[in-house]
């Protein structure tokens, strides 16, 4: 039976089990997928040892840069954006052979496409991690402008929260969240943006998928922005996956 897994720390909330286990039940694969909860990725080659002839993985925080140390070889498009959430392994003679992708950016930038309007020329990136490289890279793809917003800025291209006036939020109208503010259980919690500001002109995307409806879109959508949620990105992103491991 061919094995798939995902790596990540915590894995309480995993999105790709379920669905994985779910697509193996409904299409009859021959396959199972696994959870890897490991606490630090200096434990992933004794867990690839340790399951010979695995396929592949998923990778998700806090590890989707970290990652990269310990891969053969990157993928064109993950070696630009400097992060991998997908990672193919091939075996030669018991030895395995670890490639890193990124499918984040294919699910992102799939998924936010039939939103952007003409207006949408700027995007706020928040967040600035692995997810938030994926995101960045795919809406440069898309020909829009965009800064990170972090808690500290220390480039031109990264603002702080306490930067964004009511001018740039009127000139940046695609705001995606890659932070997990806001993840459950946490559903009270949003990023520190001025939410008042926003308007029917907005695009808000938000990672998060769970809840269905975070704080980040319901006060955009009480402001008039169009909203949606990663769910959508995450099928997309698992069904590239699948497709790299099985070379179709």
């Amino acid at each position: 039976m061919k094995t798939f897994g995902l790596i990540g720390y915590p894995l309480a909330q995993s999105f790709s089990y379920k669905y994985f286990t779910q697509k193996f039940k409904d299409e009859n694969i021959n396959a199972r997928f696994l959870n890897f909860e490991i606490p630090t990725i200096e434990e992933l080659p004794s867990l690839i040892d340790h399951h010979p002839y695995i396929a592949g993985l998923s990778v998700t925080i806090p590890y989707k840069e970290k990652v990269i140390k310990y891969l053969n070889e990157l993928d064109i498009t993950a070696e630009k954006v400097g992060a991998v959430n997908s990672i193919k392994i091939t075996w030669k003679d018991k030895k395995p052979y670890l490639k890193g992708y990124n499918t984040d950016l294919i699910g992102f930038k799939n998924s936010i496409q039939p939103l952007l309007k003409d207006h949408h020329k700027k995007a706020l990136v928040l967040g600035t991690g692995g997810a938030a490289k994926a995101v960045a890279h795919a809406l440069e793809m898309l020909g829009l402008e965009f800064k990170y917003v972090s808690r500290k800025a220390d480039s031109d291209n990264l603002i702080n929260y306490a930067s964004l006036s009511e001018d740039i939020l009127n000139e940046y109208t695609v705001i995606a969240n890659s932070t997990p503010l806001g993840m459950y259980p946490n559903i009270d919690k949003c990023p520190d943006i001025n939410y008042d500001c926003l308007s029917d002109k907005h695009l808000l995307f938000d990672l998060t998928y769970n809840p269905e409806n975070t704080k980040f879109m319901q006060l955009g959508a009480k402001n008039g922005a169009t909203t949606k949620n990663g769910l959508e990105m995450l099928h997309l992103q698992a069904e590239a996956s699948w497709s790299i491991w099985n070379d179709l």
